[in-house]
């Protein structure tokens, strides 16, 4: 295996969005919430193409995809939001996100809507993980590959089937 690959399965393996009480209980500035969600998210700590700035976060508050910040201070909440969103980006729409998280949060607290989301991901990343190993052979990860791509394409459009759905019964 290359060593993008094995890193990738390593993060996979490893790499957990912090248990809630882990995540630190006191508010936090702007440039202290983005250096923590490098520890949050594999694709802000991972060497690729997510991002995420002061800008983006002032929107997604200006959308209401997160709750405004205490002054220029921002807690646990926003915290585990922003773990969420950062992930529901690469996916969907800020709007879509909205829709989404709007109606998962109607029945559960921030608190509760985070454990079962860092459940998910144990679960799923557990499962990448294990379909990369043992994938030495170049037609192996070239058929993986193709596999996953065809699989997050059809996740994709069930996902926004559902999240439409969603907005369609909360209008």
């Amino acid at each position: 295996m290359e060593d993008r690959l094995k890193q990738t399965t390593s993060l996979l393996q490893t790499m957990r969005p912090e248990d809630w009480h882990q995540i630190p209980d006191i508010d936090l500035y702007m440039d202290q919430i983005i250096a923590f969600m490098k520890r949050q998210h594999i694709g802000l700590a991972a060497e690729g193409d997510e991002s995420l700035t002061p800008a983006m976060i002032n929107n997604y508050i200006k959308s209401g995809l997160l709750p405004r910040a205490h002054g220029k201070r921002y807690d646990r909440e926003h915290i585990g939001y922003l773990t969420a969103i950062c992930l529901l980006k690469q996916v969907l729409s800020v709007k879509e996100s909205g829709v989404l998280l709007g109606s998962v949060m109607q029945n559960e607290s921030i608190e509760e809507f985070y454990r079962d989301y860092c459940g998910i991901v144990d679960e799923t990343y557990t499962e990448v993980a294990s379909k990369l190993e043992g994938t030495e052979q170049k037609e192996e990860r070239a058929a993986l590959a193709l596999r996953l791509a065809v699989e997050s394409y059809a996740d994709m459009l069930a996902c926004k089937a559902l999240v439409a759905s969603l907005n369609e019964e909360g209008e």
